[in-house]
């Protein structure tokens, strides 16, 4: 049996991280463009899509890898308001997903919204380690179920519609009897004065509490929610540390965040 030095075991860790984050990136890799971005052979990268695929982090095909899709979307594939979100803006979403998960460490303890963003948030830390997760989205806990090194905490409480979030008191005491390094929630719109709102009243008041047990607080959003004011307020956008949107977003639009100190950050 081959044995692997330190520096071996890194750097094929790291390499892996890079598969996962392209992937991610383009939606779908193949063999010859990786080995040429990464400079290694294709034998290698085939190895490493190999033992990616046994742990469930992507599906090989011919000539390369496509992300795994979770069965559990697929009764919902023609009904759910989620599924539609979901195709819209898909490329950016992924963007923002992999930006938000450069801001999380091995070890952190952090707090996911419900939203189509925030989902791509969960599938971007999947090769992050002892991560404790805590979301109201029936879907995000699902998504990292498989993984032994990633503890899954939800917040109990009733669906709301077609949206895999669960809100109500239940909900809310929960969310508030933990407190987590780093909160990402996803709006429906983004106003520097006007603050986080969604049209979603219930998921507004869960959201709130998971903001309020952070340390940190990250909204993510899409270029076209700047600006917006949707029907109810999250929080007040000058208590947000970070706010990540897509590259889309012009100089101008963000420009009343970066002056209440926001950091804005385009994927």
């Amino acid at each position: 049996m081959k044995t692997y030095t330190h520096d071996e075991e890194s750097g094929t860790a790291r390499r892996k991280e890079l598969i996962l984050q392209e992937l991610l990136r383009a939606g779908e890799v193949s063999v010859d463009v990786l080995a040429d971005k990464l400079r290694i052979s294709t034998a290698t990268i085939r190895r490493d899509l190999t033992a990616l695929e046994r742990q469930g982090l992507l599906r090989r095909n011919h000539g390369g890898a496509s992300p795994v899709e979770p069965a559990l979307y697929e009764p919902f594939r023609n009904v759910s308001s989620f599924s539609e979100q979901e195709q819209q803006r898909t490329a950016e979403k992924r963007r923002i997903g992999l930006a938000a998960a450069e801001l999380i460490q091995d070890g952190d303890t952090i707090a996911l919204g419900a939203g189509t963003t925030t989902t791509q948030i969960a599938r971007s830390i999947r090769h992050r380690r002892r991560l404790t997760v805590l979301t109201n989205a029936v879907n995000i806990a699902m998504e990292l179920s498989h993984r032994d090194d990633i503890k899954v905490f939800i917040t109990g409480g009733h669906l709301s519609g077609s949206w895999f979030a669960l809100v109500g008191a239940i909900a809310e005491q929960n969310a508030n009897a933990m407190f987590v390094d780093k909160a990402f929630i996803g709006v429906d719109g983004i106003h520097a004065e006007h603050g986080l709102t969604t049209n979603y009243p219930d998921q507004a008041a869960i959201h709130r509490t998971l903001l309020q047990q952070a340390r940190q607080r990250i909204a993510v959003a899409d270029h076209r929610k700047l600006g917006i004011v949707a029907t109810a307020l999250i929080w007040q956008s000058q208590d947000i540390g970070i706010f990540i949107t897509d590259k889309k977003a012009d100089v101008e639009s963000i420009a009343p965040f970066t002056d209440k100190g926001i950091r804005v950050i385009r994927a």
